[in-house]
């Protein structure tokens, strides 16, 4: 009754392979893109984009970026915190090597560099895989937070060891530094995660896609049948990380305005976005938007309930939250592997059938 298909048919090829093809899913996802850009923006608090829209948005591009490696071509990952390192330290010596350039133009480019430093570490999953390729990644972490402590060109010889983003605008609009809207800083991310989303989703449903899905299903069969392993494991790494890379550098440039890199982007932060993608779903561009909305939205609910209603003390709160996440990584690893995501679909199946049983 609420979700039919019913008389929704296709009569041209394009419309056959469009992404949504069910008009039921086209409208709902025009309506909510709608309400994020029409309606959201007049209605944003710096409250709320702090604690709750910047940093989803920001970590959904990073839960897709790590979802395309993992999810889809199933290369495990745990070096997700090092990549966004270097996505906003590029962002950062792009910034203050090219001040006249806009600040778009560098947030894309920090995530082309970050793809040419994650093809280059993916280099090992043409020899190993599993745990051992989730050791090599895990050891590019702890190297690129290293460097990027170490090297001290990479923060421009600053004395207290951080990068701080300069001031740079957007049609006349600050989106970096003290002095932003909060409206501003919100549709900045926004254009860049739509962006992700629409590309991520193409690009897994394209040719491309199916070589990854293809290499994680079983990568001997794979090449047996003509798949390239080097072409879709190195580009699976380099469409990873771009991704993770814009992220990295709008997580600094527009979020944080200031970092340093031990504290920012250490290993926490990889298994951050892997609870993201375990939670949400692997597989699956809806489920890393759902994944990076709970993890985002918990702590804020836990503190709201907890601390502000119930008067717990804040460090309660904070073991509470790593309870309750660790508690639903392994109960979705063992009842639903395929996270918020199949759920979803779920409910989508029970809705086309109801209130029939069959």
């Amino acid at each position: 009754m609420f979700y039919r298909e019913a008389g929704d048919f296709s009569t041209t090829y394009p419309q056959d392979s469009q992404t949504f093809p069910i008009k039921f899913d086209r409208y709902r996802y025009y309506f909510v893109l709608a309400v994020a850009v029409l309606v959201m923006p007049f209605v944003m608090t710096d409250y709320l984009v702090n604690s709750i829209f910047l940093p989803f948005l920001i970590y959904a591009i990073a839960a897709i970026g790590l979802n395309i490696l993992t999810g889809y071509c199933g290369q495990v990952s745990l070096g997700t915190g090092g990549f966004m390192a270097v996505g906003a330290y590029a962002c950062y010596k792009l910034m203050t090597a090219f001040p006249d350039v806009n600040i778009f133009f560098h947030v894309i480019l920090a995530g082309g560099i970050t793809a040419l430093v994650g093809t280059a570490f993916g280099l090992p999953s043409l020899r190993i895989k599993g745990f051992y390729l989730a050791v090599a990644t895990l050891a590019a972490q702890f190297f690129l937070v290293w460097l990027f402590n170490k090297v001290s060109w990479f923060y421009n010889y600053s004395a207290s060891g951080q990068i701080n983003a300069p001031e740079r605008t957007v049609f006349g609009i600050e989106v970096t530094g003290p002095n932003t809207e909060a409206w501003a800083t919100y549709l900045f991310c926004l254009v860049f995660t739509v962006g992700a989303a629409i590309l991520a989703r193409n690009l897994t449903r394209g040719s491309i896609g199916r070589e990854w899905m293809a290499i994680r299903d079983m990568d001997i069969a794979a090449e047996i049948i003509g798949v390239n392993p080097l072409r879709a494991k190195l580009t699976a790494f380099a469409v990873s990380s771009f991704f993770v890379g814009v992220s990295g550098a709008l997580f600094f440039a527009v979020y944080l305005g200031a970092v340093e890199v031990g504290e920012v982007f250490g290993i926490t932060k990889s298994f951050l976005v892997l609870f993201m993608i375990i939670i949400g779903g692997l597989g699956s561009i809806f489920g890393s938007f759902a994944g990076a909305a709970f993890l985002v939205v918990l702590p804020v609910v836990l503190k709201i309930v907890g601390v502000d209603l119930m008067g717990w003390p804040t460090d309660i709160v904070a073991h509470f939250q790593l309870v309750i996440v660790g508690g639903l990584i392994i109960m979705f690893l063992i009842l639903e592997p395929h996270g918020l995501a199949q759920l979803w679909r779920v409910a989508k199946e029970k809705l086309r059938l109801w209130p029939f049983p069959h």
